[in-house]
């Protein structure tokens, strides 16, 4: 059981150093004086300044060995513009974006990256939508617009992926290391593999093992060296019911250990405006999580599981869930949260045109000053609610698609807290996010969190106040004999802390005592808005995120804050 655990994680920490590692961009770099910047990058430094995010480092002290140690010896860390956290650069980031070449898009990329910088993104991937139209020339396309908006917003690492329509599943972001096959390789992916264009949607085995085989040939690009790197990430997992548990686990285990292409899924889809209440939004709700099950949807998923908890996906929100469920395996299965950015609320620009002609063209016309504020669409920009941040030990693309892979990601909403810094010590050692910490059977462990609090402004115009932070206990109980299985008993909120607190970092620490058992702990913050019982009770979640209200429910009224999982594996 902890065994194959210890063989996951002796891999996420193998490949730290980059070919590609790069030095700081100028704006992140503060040993480039003002003086010296552009006038693009005197800009992003100010907003990085006036929100709190650049030199806004917790002192972690070098808790980390081996890489972590090392980087933060280079002084980089000093630079980063989020947590000096055991030496990683936290890069703030958003995976699920769409532009003009997605037949429901309207943005140019160069729109969608602008943006981005502008909300504070180190690192973005274009996914637009599979289908016939983008497989046949979408994806050539879009190529010369993202290597375009490379060159143009250096502090801004753009990957270009698309959003796979997993055969007999829901969505999700394929991506791969920039390089000269990053085209190619996608297409031919797309063409062979996406649901949509092989016409094999529906939930069937001969659809489920397609999807499987779409992973082993992703892999199978790594392995002979045509792109450096690929990763998979579920999107909106039980928006339709139809990402079943053992698919998931399925995805999970396709390319085993060695080289993992699925690594997790979106703690909290995109969309969150979409519950803003009419006539000032949508009135729809939050994610575009409105929908009921169909025939494809798995049958044993309850209806609440089709809404959003607190902006979060069913799946991630439930204390004792089905995410809880894959990590009581010892196995590493990942957060993230993205805009999903199609349509921004409040924007002025609408799609240049009656010409546009998308499956003549594989793309929509520029959007073009529409002369009013669009108050029906769902969506923001990146990073200006939803921020996915990785610890990466370089500004470099193989470093945060490890970062990643190793799991060294925490989750926020409307910029509830500045920065994270979580780590499980015993005996002078100790592990971050995503890591596990092997110990003697009976060693005391110790959770040791800063928290850096929200120092300035979110986008909406307010501070955030974070409230209360929960550590969530769960025991790693080994691989299940039933596939479907999506909760698991052993998994609570084991310590909730009051932050009486409004500017500035605290430390929280929470002893597990002596561990002789294998456990994981993940932690979840808010700001205390809107609580409820969890689905699994009172005596598992007393004050967990509220079901959101279809039609009246604003994100900028309920913020979270997640964290992905560090295990303890006694021996």
């Amino acid at each position: 059981m902890s065994h194959g655990h210890r063989h996951d994680h002796g891999h996420h920490h193998h490949h730290h150093g980059s070919a590609d590692a790069a030095s700081l961009p100028p704006a992140l770099d503060l040993s480039v004086p003002d003086g010296e910047l552009t006038p693009g990058q005197l800009s992003r430094r100010s907003m990085l300044r006036r929100t709190g995010l650049l030199g806004a480092g917790l002192t972690a002290g070098g808790v980390l060995g081996g890489a972590g140690e090392a980087a933060a010896s280079t002084g980089r860390t000093s630079a980063s513009h989020s947590a000096r956290s055991g030496g990683y650069l936290w890069l703030a980031g958003d995976h699920h974006i769409h532009t003009q070449y997605s037949n429901d898009g309207k943005y140019r990329v160069a729109d969608q990256v602008r943006n981005g910088a502008r909300y504070g993104m180190d690192w973005l991937v274009i996914t637009d939508h599979g289908n016939a139209t983008h497989a046949r020339i979408g994806v050539e396309k879009v190529n010369p617009d993202i290597r375009e908006a490379r060159a143009a917003h250096e502090d801004t690492l753009v990957f270009q992926g698309l959003e796979w329509n997993v055969p007999a599943a829901e969505h999700a972001t394929v991506f791969v290391h920039p390089g000269r096959n990053e085209v190619a390789v996608l297409k031919q992916f797309e063409t062979d593999y996406d649901g949509g264009v092989k016409g094999a949607t529906a939930s069937t085995p001969a659809n489920e093992a397609l999807a499987i085989a779409g992973l082993s040939f992703l892999a199978d690009q790594v392995r002979r060296h045509k792109v450096k790197d690929a990763l998979m990430l579920a999107n909106h997992p039980a928006r339709k019911g139809i990402d079943s548990p053992h698919e998931i686990r399925a995805w999970r285990d396709a390319t085993g250990p060695g080289h993992r292409i699925a690594v997790g899924m979106e703690g909290a889809p995109g969309h969150q405006a979409g519950g803003i209440a009419a006539p000032l939004g949508m009135g729809r709700a939050r994610g575009i999580y409105d929908n009921s099950p169909s025939a494809n949807s798995f049958p044993g998923y309850p209806l609440e599981s089709y809404r959003t908890w607190g902006g979060f996906d069913w799946m991630t929100s439930t204390v004792g869930g089905l995410w809880d469920s894959l990590l009581a395996e010892g196995k590493p299965w990942w957060i993230t949260a993205n805009s999903d950015s199609h349509h921004v609320y409040a924007d002025t620009a609408v799609r240049g045109g009656p010409e546009s002609d998308y499956t003549a063209n594989g793309k929509h016309t520029d959007p073009v000053y529409g002369g009013r504020l669009d108050l029906t669409e769902g969506d923001y920009w990146p990073g200006q609610y939803s921020r996915t941040h990785v610890g990466a030990t370089s500004f470099s693309y193989q470093a945060v698609m490890d970062g990643i892979r190793a799991g060294r990601i925490w989750v926020d909403h409307g910029q509830l807290i500045s920065g994270l810094n979580a780590r499980l010590r015993s005996a002078g050692r100790a592990v971050t996010l995503g890591g596990a910490l092997h110990v003697r059977r009976g060693s005391r462990v110790d959770l040791v969190v800063d928290i850096s609090l929200a120092n300035g402004p979110n986008w909406a115009g307010f501070v955030p106040s974070l409230a209360r932070v929960d550590v969530i206990q769960g025991e790693v109980t080994g691989p299940v004999s039933d596939r479907d299985a999506f909760s698991t008993p052993d998994t609570k909120v084991v310590k909730s802390f009051e932050v009486n607190k409004s500017a500035g970092t605290v430390r929280l620490t929470y002893s597990l005592g002596r561990v002789d058992r294998p456990v994981y702990v993940r932690l979840r913050g808010t700001d205390g808005k809107r609580t409820a019982v969890g689905p699994m009770g009172a005596a598992v979640d007393p004050a967990g995120p509220a079901l959101d209200v279809v039609g009246d429910a604003d994100p900028w009224l309920d913020l979270w804050f997640y964290s992905n999982p560090m295990w303890v594996l006694p021996a």
